[in-house]
């Protein structure tokens, strides 16, 4: 079948094979949190992003892919993307990460703190880390680029389609956000790359580009 990135609570992962990687997505919970699995064909190796609630299902998308997990990510400290972290991490082992910033608000202090630049191997596939700051302190991206050029992006609650993460809570600035998004995201990938973020559906960034300006003008 063909992949969309359309998936909901309770239903069916969705699978996109992207040469010497494959990706499953899934949704959990009511607040309709998306769970990637990024698969190295090569090794086996597995990378999570974001064990968001139901350990059970998590665990069972690990057991889509090759059945082991070895990298977690959670790409922000908000309590809906962290629900099934601390069960899934101790039934796999699997080694934890996260932004610096966000370090202390999780549940389960990771192993490795993420910063700006970084690199994470999964296997064969080595995914840069980009470092948002507006929506939490420290959320971060992932960003691969396949053989074919195009770049993966999984952008957690900092990049949605029609708009950046929400801002409007005490603690978090649109500007800081919004700078970050255009300079990180924008200013260094091209149209053709694809993103994933932390709820509903995905897009790319050659869809959201013409409007930036409208964005920064209505402070959302």
């Amino acid at each position: 079948m063909t992949y969309t990135g359309d998936v909901t609570p309770g239903g069916p992962s969705d699978v996109r094979e992207l040469g010497p990687a494959t990706l499953r997505k899934m949704s959990v919970s009511d607040m309709h949190n998306n769970v990637y699995l990024l698969t190295c064909t090569a090794t086996g190796e597995q990378l999570m992003v974001d064990a968001a609630d139901d350990a059970d299902r998590c665990l069972a998308l690990v057991a889509e892919g090759t059945g082991r997990l070895d990298h977690l990510v959670t790409t922000h400290q908000h309590w809906d993307h962290v629900r099934a972290l601390e069960d899934v991490a101790r039934a796999t082992g699997a080694r934890t990460y996260a932004g610096e910033d966000d370090a202390d608000a999780l549940p389960l202090a990771p192993d490795v703190p993420l910063r700006q630049g970084d690199t994470l191997r999964v296997g064969e596939l080595v995914l840069d880390v980009v470092h948002l700051r507006g929506h939490t302190p420290g959320s971060v991206a992932l960003a691969w680029r396949a053989p074919d050029g195009v770049t993966h992006l999984f952008t957690g609650d900092t990049l949605f389609p029609g708009g950046v993460g929400n801002t409007k809570n005490e603690g978090q600035d649109f500007d800081s956000l919004y700078a970050d998004v255009t300079e990180r995201l924008f200013g260094v990938y091209d149209d053709e790359t694809w993103f994933y973020p932390g709820h509903g559906g995905d897009s790319t960034l050659g869809a959201e580009r013409p409007h930036l300006d409208e964005w920064r003008e209505r402070g959302w």
